[in-house]
């Protein structure tokens, strides 16, 4: 049974497509490029573009199982190809943004969301990874720190839970593989809810560099980020960050779910 893997060039979807390929399970590693995928040779690729509905016949031919990237774009024209080729379960890879008030009105949370609804509607069964801050995410720290040894943050005191990329991509390795576990959301967190400031000074430990906390103002974080990130993208992480400051991410989640 051919599990289809959207997204098969990002950390979590490459890192899931070898999982799947060490336990001899059929797998189809998609991508919008997959003339740019890093795969042994005998895993089958196959071009499936989130953005062009032309792509999805050809990629869910035959596939039993997809896990997917959450794109709201033509979702319900993906899920009514997915029901034709006969797909009869989707783990989605969501966000738990969408655990927080007023996600529907977040525009991070809002297409996770989006592709949530459209799964819970379309008869197919689906499952749910709400993972929270990728530790990966540090990486975005890193162009500041090897050239200033510095990290401006807005709200250094913020809380979160950083997963690594494997562990979400062991997650839905467990649920694709597991028929017990399909059908429920997952909240996925790191193991421990650390400030942005614990979470510097941890990198700054293992490098062995000196590595400065600078607060900064919202204003001046946002117009840094301004060729980075959309205006309103930016809006909704100062509100993540600021609210409330200092709360571990469970809880936080937990309380406005």
């Amino acid at each position: 049974m051919t599990i289809l893997v959207t997204g098969s060039r990002g950390t979590v979807g490459s890192t899931l497509v070898s999982r799947l390929h060490a336990a001899g399970t059929p797998v189809r590693a998609a991508s919008a490029a997959p003339e740019k995928l890093d795969l042994p040779p005998d895993i089958a690729t196959v071009r499936l573009d989130l953005d062009d509905p032309a792509t999805f016949p050809a990629a869910l031919a035959g596939a039993r199982q997809v896990f997917l990237y959450a794109n709201p774009a033509h979702i319900d024209a993906f899920l009514d190809e997915a029901r034709t080729a006969g797909v009869e379960h989707i783990v989605l890879l969501s966000s738990s943004s969408v655990l927080y008030a007023g996600a529907r009105d977040n525009p991070i949370a809002r297409r996770h969301h989006a592709v949530e609804q459209a799964l819970k509607a379309s008869g197919i069964d689906a499952t749910l990874l709400q993972p929270g801050a990728f530790a990966g995410n540090a990486m975005g720290w890193a162009r500041s720190v090897r050239t200033t040894g510095t990290v401006a943050h807005p709200y250094p005191g913020t809380q979160a839970s950083p997963i690594h990329e494997a562990d979400v991509a062991d997650a839905a390795h467990a649920v694709l593989a597991e028929p017990r576990l399909r059908g429920a959301a997952y909240h996925l967190t790191g193991p421990d809810s650390l400030s942005a400031a614990e979470q510097i000074a941890a990198l700054a430990a293992a490098t062995g560099h000196e590595i400065t906390v600078e607060t900064v103002s919202p204003e001046a974080w946002k117009a840094s980020m301004a060729a980075y990130m959309d205006s309103a993208v930016a809006d909704a992480l100062l509100a993540y960050f600021a609210a409330p400051t200092g709360a571990p991410t469970s809880s936080r989640a937990a309380s406005r779910s």
